[in-house]
């Protein structure tokens, strides 16, 4: 199924709205602000979560989380409408994800009423799935499949995706799964940083170390001038993927000596 075309009116509306919620995040009304434009809009799926995602982050990144500006109850029940009950959902599940914090969230979308759960948009369901992978829970990746099929190549969708099976340390096939994710249409051009970081984590846990280091230093490379919200988790990796592979080949080369 291919992505919907967008009317370049209706994306200047979609880029309003996200600036409007992203330059005042110590207004608490910011999220009502979002709701309201993104109801005018009638946006899908699809448009509140790369919103909602950019305005969750920026947000947090300020110290003013949507999780401090509204209430569990505000996303478990139905709300005014359906746009706006969503715009609250991806808000609160994404500041949930992005403070790591998988048990809350799943708790939170297994609240919600039978009926809204079921009929759950394709990002908020992603969202759910990052909570179960983060846990290392096998259902997770049931759902992970079903997602994918929904979703239609959507990036931000992917990228929840890609950030549960990061953490899902102890989940099986991990490392081919995130890089099956990470060459999927949205990203072959190879120029999302994030995208790069989880891929060098899955090239050092295969061993393929060479590819994890070219992969760890692109990204970096790609990264913001001055940007340092992910810049020491990217040096982390590469220092860990050079570590790792030194002892790798210390141990090949030992084995291979007769004292």
């Amino acid at each position: 199924m291919s992505l919907p075309v967008r009317h370049p009116g209706r994306t200047l509306a979609l880029a309003y709205a996200r600036t409007r919620a992203t330059l005042t995040p110590a207004d608490a009304r910011w999220p009502a602000r979002l709701a309201a434009d993104l109801r005018e809009l009638d946006a899908d799926w699809r448009e509140s979560a790369e919103v909602c995602a950019d305005a969750a982050w920026a947000a947090r990144a300020a110290g003013h989380s949507a999780l401090g500006l509204l209430l569990p109850e505000q996303v478990t029940a139905a709300g005014p409408d359906p746009v706006t009950a969503r715009t609250y959902r991806h808000l609160y599940l994404s500041g949930l994800r992005y403070d790591f914090r998988c048990p809350s969230l799943q708790s939170l979308v297994e609240r919600l009423p039978a009926a809204a759960r079921a009929g759950l948009d394709c990002y908020s369901r992603a969202l759910y799935a990052f909570a179960l992978l983060g846990q290392s829970r096998p259902e997770g990746l049931a759902l992970l499949d079903e997602v994918l099929d929904q979703a239609d190549e959507h990036a931000k969708t992917l990228h929840v995706l890609l950030h549960g099976l990061w953490l899902g340390q102890h989940l099986p096939q991990r490392a081919e799964r995130i890089l099956d994710l990470a060459a999927r249409p949205p990203f072959a051009a190879r120029t999302d940083p994030i995208v790069l970081f989880r891929k060098a984590g899955a090239l050092r846990q295969l061993g393929r170390y060479e590819e994890g280091l070219a992969a760890i230093d692109r990204a970096l490379d790609l990264l913001p001038p001055g940007d340092v919200s992910v810049h020491a988790d990217l040096v982390r990796e590469r220092s860990l993927i050079a570590a790792v592979g030194e002892v790798s080949l210390s141990a090949r080369t030992s084995g291979g000596t007769q004292t």
